[in-house]
């Protein structure tokens, strides 16, 4: 499961207007079932080469593909059918693990609240279903 999208180097996603980039990948970028399709649009750009051709999978940008997922996402993993995230729901707050579920596109995040990156990122490298 994945789409494309066109990206500036500096950062940010075309908009469907092919004039902006959008801080986040959302529905209103510019996105291709595939990388021929892409290349196809970046042809016919007044720069070509200012544009990058990204792939964008629920393992790279898993809000997009979970809307209900909030917060800063500080990594990711896949476990079988289910992408696992360090999240920090709002700036400042602890940090916690999110289990995403590609089948049922559920959301489940962990009760545990993990005070600091050290700690979380010892639960997510041992997590497991």
């Amino acid at each position: 499961m994945s789409i494309f999208a066109l990206q500036s180097p500096a950062g940010g996603f075309l908009d469907e207007d092919l004039r902006h980039f959008n801080k986040k990948f959302d529905d209103w970028c510019v996105q291709f079932e595939s990388y021929e399709d892409a290349m196809l649009v970046v042809q016919t750009l007044k720069n070509p080469n200012s544009v990058d051709i990204v792939e964008i999978t629920p393992l790279s940008y898993p809000q997009y593909f979970f809307p209900t997922l909030q917060g800063t996402i500080h990594a990711t993993r896949q476990i079988a059918h289910k992408i696992i995230c360090i999240v920090e729901p709002f700036m400042g707050s602890s940090f916690r693990i999110a289990v995403c579920n590609l089948d049922t596109k559920k959301v489940h995040i962990s009760n545990t609240h993990y005070k600091n990156v050290l700690s979380v990122e010892g639960a997510f490298a041992n997590f497991t279903e």
